[in-house]
């Protein structure tokens, strides 16, 4: 099935949130109800100084992000989306490398939508840093 959402489009849609920018999240691949993102590794990000880890909330910011582009692949392109809940599960450290997020979409309906998150650095998805469930909300345009 095709995309509704086209990649440049999400990631355009992306680019126009500043915090996003900070991040510096950039969509890595795309296809019918899934994403994988990705942000590199910078020193801002480390939450704990002594064993170099990345910060939870840096972890948590791309799983939340990843989870909603992969629910908007199934979507039209001016619905818009909010997180009604987000559960990260903090598995092993987050080494000071670039980071990795799969999601996929678990469940859309004509309000809400589920999706199921992993996070991981590169060549090492069987070694997950963090797992995540996203639920949100989907205001779709024709309600507008």
């Amino acid at each position: 099935m095709a995309l509704k959402a086209a990649l440049e489009d999400v990631q355009a849609f992306m680019d126009m949130v500043p915090f996003n920018r900070v991040l510096q999240i950039r969509i890595e691949a795309m296809d019918w109800g899934t994403c994988r993102m990705s942000i590199p590794f910078r020193e801002e990000f480390i939450g704990d100084p002594i064993r170099r880890a990345l910060h939870g909330g840096v972890i948590s910011a791309l799983v939340d992000t990843c989870g909603g582009a992969a629910l908007w692949t199934q979507c039209d392109p001016e619905d818009r989306l909010s997180t009604v809940d987000l559960r990260v599960d903090y598995l092993r450290k987050g080494e000071p490398e670039m980071l990795f997020v799969d999601g996929h979409v678990l469940r859309l309906g004509n309000r809400v939508g589920v999706t199921e998150m992993v996070a991981y650095h590169a060549g090492r998805r069987h070694e997950p840093v963090a797992s995540g469930k996203g639920v949100y909300n989907v205001r779709r345009k024709s309600e507008s």
